[in-house]
């Protein structure tokens, strides 16, 4: 069977996983016991899938060190409240996950979770196996810097047309652009329509077994 694409990759929150409405409200519960600005729901919307470093630049602007390192650690313990129900993932994505390997497709993750965070998620959600590789924004360049998408193609040796990105931010649509791989956007995450349609897309999906029409 011909393949457009070899290797596909995958944003995690809001693109594979149902986590946005966590990390907002993580991330504002964190600022109020901190007594620090609490940004809208909108706002922390748009830095979901960013470095934990470039977030708080962007909402907490100004912050000295140890202001950050203290919202790290509260955010980090409010989101990974062990009482708290893991996050599922979205409807489809074990089975798009399953039909694309099924397919030939080598699968990859590049998230803006920090290392130990995607390690959670992969073991609460079951689907590690799947991925032959993954990158997080604390082991190379913030999206959207094409670093991780290069370093995952150069690490399966696929040349990065033959890639293909996916996420809910037009940052991971954007990293996809500047390595020369095609993106396809998901609008059931974080970003809306109009921002994932500044970073051109091939296509924008709203369900995740919608994807498997433009592989």
């Amino acid at each position: 069977m011909d393949r457009q694409y070899d290797l596909i990759i995958f944003d995690w929150d809001g693109t594979l996983m149902d986590s946005v409405g966590r990390i907002v409200s993580s991330w504002q519960e964190s600022a109020r016991s901190l007594s620090l600005p609490v940004a809208s729901d909108d706002a922390v919307r748009g830095i979901i899938g960013l470095s934990m470093a470039e977030a708080i630049d962007a909402l907490i602007p100004g912050s000295d060190d140890v202001t950050r390192q203290q919202f790290r650690e509260r955010y980090r313990d409010i989101y990974a409240d062990p009482t708290l129900a893991p996050t599922p993932v979205f409807d489809g994505v074990e089975a798009l996950l399953e039909e694309l390997k099924s397919q030939g497709h080598k699968l990859a993750v590049a998230t803006g979770k920090a290392r130990h965070g995607l390690e959670r998620a992969f073991a609460h959600s079951g689907l590690k196996h799947h991925f032959v590789g993954s990158r997080t924004a604390c082991e190379t360049a913030s999206k959207p810097d094409p670093q991780m998408v290069l370093e995952l193609c150069r690490e399966q040796g696929i040349a990065p047309s033959r890639a293909l990105m996916v996420g809910d931010a037009w940052f991971d649509l954007e990293m996809g652009r500047r390595a020369g791989s095609d993106a396809v956007g998901v609008s059931y995450g974080a970003g809306t329509e109009a921002h994932l349609q500044t970073a051109t897309p091939k296509a924008i999906i709203h369900r995740p077994l919608e994807l498997l029409e433009w592989v």
